[in-house]
């Protein structure tokens, strides 16, 4: 698996633990109030539909997603949040992608700098580590709801690029011009398909050893930030090694 898979992977297994601290619930909130500022109306903004659906997931309450639309959109006062995408290098030289909402610019760039400085990485200038990922859509179905060839067919057919396996589960694979088709298709066939929108890194760093350990505790750290979104990294370490350091 790439390193984007496997963050993704280890992410999964600490949602849990994130959920039970009400994490997951604000920050879903947070990106469908700034998808409704910046995108309008749910009916032509695909970033407000995949973020409703991903807060329905994991039992947002109605109420909770009505309320983030609407001061997203002006109707109710609240904090102006902003999109704000930072560039890092990590342990070994791995390129780090850092989206944030914050009110306060100033307070997460601080928190992220003394965040790197701790565990052996440092801030990046602009474009030094975006232009390694291309954002691309995905739907994740797990392995017991769909037989893997009539979901190739299906995801082929709604205009799918490719079908990782990521072991328990299957991750169809899209451009943007494509994601919305093939999330309906997948969809319309396992209901609880999770779809998302996602910066996938074009070529990955091995990396071992101490670096290892010391990255995935960066990772880990800035995901814990209350500002931080979504952390993505063009790792990538050895399976039986990545195991032993996230158990």
């Amino acid at each position: 698996m790439s390193g984007h898979s496997k963050w993704a992977t280890i992410k999964r297994k600490k949602a849990a633990t994130d959920a039970k601290r009400g994490k997951v619930f604000t920050r879903l909130l947070r990106e469908i109030q700034v998808a409704a500022k910046l995108g309008g109306p749910i009916e032509g903004n695909a970033r407000l539909r995949t973020a409703v659906q991903a807060a329905r997931s994991v039992s947002v309450p109605s109420d909770n997603i009505d309320r983030a639309i609407k001061r997203g959109s002006g109707q109710l006062d609240g904090a102006d949040y902003e999109d704000v995408v930072y560039e890092a290098y990590g342990p070994g030289g791995v390129g780090i992608l850092v989206k944030t909402l914050t009110d306060n610019r100033n307070r997460t760039v601080g928190e992220l700098r003394s965040i790197l400085s701790r565990h052996g990485g440092s801030m990046a200038g602009a474009n030094a580590v975006a232009y390694l990922f291309t954002e691309r859509g995905s739907v994740a179905v797990p392995k017991d709801k769909i037989a893997e060839d009539d979901l190739m067919a299906l995801a082929l057919e709604a205009g799918a690029d490719d079908l990782v396996d990521e072991g328990d589960r299957w991750l169809v694979q899209t451009d943007l011009k494509s994601f919305d088709p093939v999330r309906s298709a997948v969809q319309a066939r396992i209901e609880d398909a999770e779809a998302s929108l996602a910066p996938v890194a074009s070529t990955s760093i091995p990396v071992t050893g101490k670096d290892a350990e010391t990255l995935l505790k960066l990772l880990e750290a800035l995901d814990d930030l209350d500002d931080v979104q979504n952390v993505y990294a063009n790792f990538d370490i050895d399976e039986s090694e990545l195991s032993r350091l996230s158990s």
